[in-house]
């Protein structure tokens, strides 16, 4: 098994170590904010499955039904987990807001303490590692996982929160910490799905990315000058035009060699899957 998909199969086994703890504990106490916390860990079970097999499926080689490859397949889980992560925040309001009106006694509060507690530990630990390994395998989605734990390190202190304002004898933390929990769900699959959308729709690559490729493709012998270079996002992976200028008097085998070797330096870049090389005499 690859590395990649080593890292995705350790987040799926913590999410739903996270997810049975949580469930739990949120079910004997009967602490909104716990249950939305386990609901949380549980569209982290789904995104981390996804993102498993996303990150498998994308690393396919270019088929007949497929030449440029399944580099798509990494945004479209992202963007399936956004639309899950709206519909479970949504509920998670309803539920909460009839609690604002009717707040409930929470009982087994310890338990649910100590739950959140090592959640929270779990947690910052597995952002950290995440954020590494993402930032080493050069994988998007890897890097929105270790985001994603970081961010539940937070979710979860608000739902701590909530515990203990049953037992300071305000009952109704208890309920707004379970909406301010959906917000921060909602929000997130909101950041998700316009970032993973905007991969989908070809964003440019960030400009230090482009002036990393025009530096490679000018230090090859022959090239005169870059007359227009278009670079987009296909999924994670960068697909970039380059119109490379010659001198006119070469022969066409010259020139087309000078271009092989600019598209060779730029493939060998790991953000980019394929670079198209037209050659303009000048």
């Amino acid at each position: 098994m690859e590395e990649q998909e080593k890292v995705t199969s350790r987040g799926v086994f913590l999410n739903v170590f996270l997810f049975l703890i949580k469930l739990t504990a949120g079910i004997f106490s009967g602490s909104l904010a716990v249950m939305s916390d386990a609901f949380n860990s549980l569209t982290d079970i789904i995104s981390y499955s996804a993102i498993h097999f996303a990150v498998k499926e994308s690393d396919r080689k270019a088929d007949e039904g497929h030449p440029f490859g399944h580099h798509r397949a990494e945004p479209i889980a992202g963007l399936v987990v956004a639309i899950f992560a709206g519909i479970l925040s949504f509920e998670i309001i309803k539920s909460a807001a009839s609690g604002l009106f009717n707040p409930r006694t929470i009982a087994f509060e310890t338990f649910a303490v100590i739950v959140l507690m090592v959640t929270m530990v779990t947690k910052f630990f597995m952002s950290r590692y995440f954020l590494k390994k993402g930032e080493e395998l050069d994988r998007p989605a890897i890097r929105a996982a270790g985001i994603d734990s970081r961010n539940d390190v937070f979710m979860s202190s608000i739902a701590l929160f909530g515990v203990i304002g049953q037992r300071l004898g305000v009952p109704v933390l208890d309920s707004i910490a379970a909406i301010v929990i959906a917000g921060f769900v909602f929000y997130s699959g909101y950041r998700l799905g316009v970032e993973n959308i905007d991969y989908l729709m070809g964003k440019a690559p960030p400009k230090e990315k482009v002036d990393e490729m025009k530096k490679l493709a000018l230090r090859i012998k022959g090239v005169r000058g870059l007359n227009d270079v278009r670079a987009h996002y296909v999924g994670n992976y960068i697909h970039v035009e380059i119109h490379v200028e010659v001198d006119k008097h070469l022969d066409t085998k010259t020139s087309h060699d000078i271009g092989k070797q600019v598209q060779y330096a730029v493939e060998k870049l790991k953000h980019v899957d394929k670079a198209f090389i037209h050659i303009d005499p000048v």
